[in-house]
């Protein structure tokens, strides 16, 4: 029996990984040809894709292959929430060491399918080649069903700033990890939500056919991803501190980090104080974060957490509590 890619194989890697995945309504023609038929009934398809590299996006003494598999469909589906669509199929490019285990394989391509079943996609289609470096690309499609999109560029000023979905938790799973913390009682929510984000899919549609006017998910911090709205809009947002509420798991995160030193800590500041500063400025928690006008209520399950204003001509894009924000979010360029 073969252990490792290597001895199995590209073609016997890619016949035992297919199999695992269910055909969709969607899916015209899957895995098998030289490229899949995916249906777009209404003309359109909605596309985004993300890549994963080993060190820097996850790390494998911290991560099973399965949460790298949840965690690689998750990102890219919350991208197609984000613009008011359902995914249909996902496009997944392997680039391992030839000496990786196939049960390494078989595990991850189980939480793909496992997450593929939350969303409501299947995989159609992709790549494997050797590499020093373990990599993973994943394409996602997706279909608006008839709906508008909901695009970067619409906020208006008078718009409320809801989100939906954690916030923080990710980050200070992070946070957890780098302290050596991850298997405490205390950090298994943070933890948890850190190797398999839990993106809200349903609640981009459902913002859509609620009249948002902007929206995205929140992959890089909620401040920096909010700027993005803003610069698109050409508009300014200001986030309200007294509207962010930290889960109870956030919480006990930050009071083990407190007693560490790590400054997701807090510095000896309120922990629900340096709770609120993580949910501001921490990503990967793939919650969203829309814009939605004043006559319009937000779904249920959304939380409204500032306002879009006129933009100010020298100040920041965003304002948390009328100031500029204290932290920023992730560039891979440059923090």
């Amino acid at each position: 029996m073969s252990s490792t890619i290597g001895d199995l194989g590209e073609f016997g890697l890619i016949a035992r990984v297919t199999a695992r995945f269910p055909e969709t309504d969607d899916v015209i023609l899957g895995p098998g040809d030289d490229a899949a038929i995916v249906s777009a009934a209404d003309q359109r398809v909605v596309a985004s894709t993300d890549v994963l590299v080993e060190g820097r996006h996850f790390r494998l003494d911290w991560s099973s292959a399965r949460d790298i598999g949840h965690k690689a469909v998750a990102q890219n589906a919350a991208d197609i929430a984000a613009m008011g669509a359902r995914t249909t199929a996902l496009l997944i490019g392997l680039a391992a060491p030839k000496d990786l285990p196939v049960a390494w394989a078989e595990d991850f391509a189980e939480g793909v399918r496992e997450e593929c079943a939350a969303v409501g996609c299947t995989v159609v289609g992709g790549d494997t080649v050797g590499s020093a470096t373990l990599t993973v690309s994943v394409t996602a499609l997706g279909s608006l069903d008839g709906a508008c999109s909901v695009r970067r560029s619409g906020a208006r000023p008078g718009d409320r700033i809801a989100v939906t979905g954690p916030l923080g938790l990710s980050a200070a799973g992070l946070a957890l990890f780098q302290e050596g913390l991850a298997d405490e009682d205390a950090a298994r929510a943070a933890v948890a939500e850190h190797r398999r984000p839990g993106p809200p899919y349903a609640q981009g549609p459902r913002a859509a056919l609620a009249g948002a006017h902007a929206m995205l998910d929140v992959s890089d911090g909620l401040v920096q991803d909010l700027g993005h709205i803003a610069a698109a809009s050409g508009v300014g947002v200001d986030i309200r501190r007294d509207a962010l509420d930290p889960a109870p798991g956030l919480l006990a995160a930050v009071e083990l980090l407190a007693a560490t030193g790590h400054p997701a800590g807090g510095a000896g500041r309120p922990l629900r104080e340096a709770a609120i500063d993580l949910m501001i400025t921490g990503g990967e928690d793939h919650a969203l974060a829309a814009a939605f006008p004043p006559e319009a209520a937000p779904p249920d399950g959304w939380s409204v957490i500032g306002a879009v204003r006129e933009a100010a001509p020298d100040g920041p894009r965003v304002t948390v509590d009328g100031r500029p924000p204290a932290g920023g979010g992730w560039d891979h360029f440059g923090r």
